[in-house]
């Protein structure tokens, strides 16, 4: 009989790590069982995935206690924080977002190291203040000493890990697909033409899909040790501004054209998280032979053969994306 050994999942009832959840359950034959990690046991995502015949724990990543109790007797773990958590204003008066998901990789690699686990895969982004010194850009730091803060801080992050000798993948993401329905897709302009405005000039942009992150853990967790220690760049595709244009008037059957934005006026754009946001595509675009260069498709699907294409996904939402022209 295969042994199943036991994968800790934190954010199971996100995106992330939902994804990692349903891939196990989907493999009954991987040899991993899932554990859930939830601040609300009786929530519905958490209750449809116990239903599928997930454990249910409950843990918070900033209840160290929770956390090591939830990690206990597992094999390994996934491991995600959520820069972009609804926060109320005094829990954001009382620590910023960057150093929040740095206290929680901390407690989470405490955790893991205290229970020894065998391989925890860690959900991070590169820091972005080296290239753009290395390019000879300057931005502004919309908090502290960070450009663009949910990058710069996870990667700072990776030093929980590395620092107590936690057995961990450094899975690094990139632009979600669901983006394209949270403002980031194609809108109307005041002719009532569709646009697409994205600050990314002539550069391609690597996208994946929030649910291929954890098929794509699932993987490398399939691996046993071989990416211990390493570090895994993921994407589903690469496309300029213009090829995502052209999809969407396909897709659309409308047409719609690329309008690049300057990063100033993404910067500018007026709405609470802008400037980091403007930050984070210039990044994208500036650094573009490097990122997309570090995210070898090939591997991805070796590792996820479920990795899905941009068309796929758009096709599955496309009436989401109508709704929002």
């Amino acid at each position: 009989m295969t042994e199943h050994r036991t994968i800790a999942v934190v954010g199971a009832t996100g995106s992330q790590g939902g994804g990692l959840v349903r891939a196990i359950l989907d493999a009954p034959d991987s040899g991993f069982t899932a554990r859930v990690l939830t601040r609300d046991a009786k929530s519905p995502r958490a209750l449809a995935l116990a239903g599928r015949g997930a454990e249910v724990v409950e843990a918070d990543l900033d209840d160290e206690a929770s956390v090591h109790r939830a990690f206990a007797g597992a094999y390994g773990a996934f491991v995600v924080t959520n820069f972009w958590a609804p926060l109320t204003p005094e829990q954001e008066a009382a620590r910023d977002r960057a150093r929040m998901e740095i206290d929680q990789a901390h407690i989470a690699a405490r955790a893991a190291h205290a229970n020894g686990l065998r391989h925890v895969v860690w959900s991070t982004l590169e820091d972005t203040r080296p290239y753009f010194a290395h390019l000879g850009r300057t931005v502004p730091t919309p908090l502290g000493t960070y450009a663009v803060p949910h990058f710069d801080a996870k990667a700072e992050a990776n030093a929980a890990f590395t620092s107590l000798g936690v057995p961990t993948t450094f899975l690094q993401t990139t632009f979600f697909y669901e983006a394209f329905t949270q403002g980031q897709g194609p809108h109307r302009d005041a002719d009532g033409k569709l646009v697409l405005s994205l600050p990314m000039a002539d550069r391609p942009l690597a996208m994946i899909a929030a649910e291929d992150i954890g098929r794509t853990a699932l993987g490398v967790l399939s691996r046993g040790v071989e990416y211990v220690g390493r570090t895994v760049s993921i994407a589903g595709e690469h496309a300029t501004g213009e090829e995502l244009a052209a999809r969407f008037t396909a897709l659309l059957g409308e047409q719609v054209t690329y309008r690049p934005q300057s990063y100033e006026q993404a910067r500018a754009a007026g709405y609470p998280s802008a400037v980091e946001v403007g930050n984070m595509y210039e990044f994208y675009a500036e650094a573009a032979a490097y990122f997309t260069g570090a995210r070898d498709l090939d591997l991805v699907r070796r590792l996820n053969p479920r990795l899905e294409s941009l068309d796929g996904w758009l096709a599955r939402h496309r009436a989401e994306i109508g709704a929002t022209v």
